[in-house]
């Protein structure tokens, strides 16, 4: 459970969540603490790369030289999962997912045998009552602040937008150079926080490989858009940039189908989460019984937590009453470059290169990249 290749979140100290709370104690917004030693500033710029793990910068030095200059901290952790919708909900409420109840890519809605779909959303689930915590956005603006998000028009009013941005004032831009010339505007407002957010490096990852030639084009391309950013800034603005998760390949040999393995989904009546980190929602009373099997059938390849043994471990913080149904009975993290897939339930997923979800450190720690005024 705390063996070498798995990292556990550090919510409270050194997690995705404590950045933005970190942020608006460093522009002297009261009721907020800054555990990351963030230098006081009037302005603050947040772009979230997503994709851009820690270990794959390292790696990756030569093709982004700007942000390798700035690889002088300490990362930060995601939560658990290590996915985007997570984390992204983790960065903007300040909260660990026990608390704010994104738990994952695909999650149970309780009471039901359906899976809420983060990142579309259906119709019939409330954001507002999905995850009703005030963000830091919203926080910010009543202790007196400004919060902005400047991102994708299609994104404005989606779900996940609604329960991880809303009290930020929205902005619209599809491009990185319309991206580039709103921050730099809206970023001119004193005691303020522009949030940005580039998605093309993890789409990169998922549909050509976070080793491939065009993924390394794509981050030096990341690399020069935000070194741009940096000059267009006000001269007294923090920029700061980090990431939602890191990124492995997975080799074919690594790819357990489950729909060739019957017995595993023995007393499983739902299957969610994705390949690196899997939510099973069993019959009742049966998640001791499928834990073992899984754990006999999977070896080392795989850590296998009951849900009250993976909430024990600290895999997602203090868990809300509310939220503990939407956590799979039993989790299944992928470790090394092993994951499970079902053809039948996520054919999709079979398709994909670049994956993320699971606790190792290419997948759960981001960088913590500050470029600060001198003098």
């Amino acid at each position: 459970m705390t063996a070498p290749s798995v990292v556990l979140p550090r919510y409270g100290q050194r997690a995705l969540s404590d950045l933005l709370p970190g942020v608006a104690a460093a522009l002297g917004l009261p009721g907020f603490t800054d555990h990351l030693g963030l230098p006081a500033a009037r302005r603050y710029v947040v772009v979230l790369v997503d994709g851009l793990g820690q270990d794959l910068l390292e790696r990756h030095r030569d093709a982004a030289p700007y942000l390798a200059s700035l690889l002088d901290r300490e990362p930060l952790t995601s939560g658990v999962p290590s996915t985007t919708v997570t984390s992204l909900t983790s960065l903007g409420t300040g909260l660990a997912p026990g608390r704010h109840g994104v738990v994952g890519y695909t999650s149970r809605i309780p009471g039901t045998n359906r899976l809420l779909n983060a990142l579309k959303w259906p119709a019939d689930v409330d954001p507002l009552a999905w995850q009703p915590h005030p963000t830091v956005f919203e926080r910010m603006a009543e202790a007196g602040g400004m919060a902005a998000a400047v991102n994708r028009t299609s994104f404005e009013g989606s779900g996940l937008t609604v329960c991880s941005q809303r009290g930020a004032v929205y902005h619209s831009a599809d491009t990185p150079w319309e991206r580039l010339s709103v921050v730099a505007e809206v970023a001119k407002a004193e005691q303020s926080l522009t949030y940005a957010y580039e998605s093309t490096l993890d789409h990169h990852g998922h549909e050509i490989g976070c080793t491939s030639p065009e993924w390394l084009a794509r981050l030096a391309g990341v690399d020069t858009d935000l070194l741009r950013l940096r000059a267009a800034l006000p001269a007294d603005a923090v920029l700061v940039v980090t990431a939602d998760h890191g990124m492995i390949d997975l080799a074919l040999r690594g790819r357990m189908d489950v729909d060739d393995y019957p017995g595993l989904l023995d007393d499983v009546v739902l299957v969610g989460g994705e390949a690196r980190l899997r939510h099973l929602y069993c019959r009742a009373g049966a998640a001791d019984d499928v834990a073992q099997r899984w754990r006999e059938d999977l070896d080392d390849r795989a850590v296998v937590l009951t849900r009250d043994d993976a909430v024990a471990a600290g895999w997602f913080g203090p868990l809300d009453p509310r939220v503990r149904p939407r956590l799979g009975d039993v989790l299944v993290a992928g470790l090394g470059d092993f994951a499970t897939f079902s053809r039948r339930l996520f054919p999709v997923e079979g398709r994909m290169v670049g994956f993320h979800g699971s606790l190792t450190a290419a997948e759960m720690l981001v960088p913590l990249l500050v470029d600060a005024p001198r003098g």
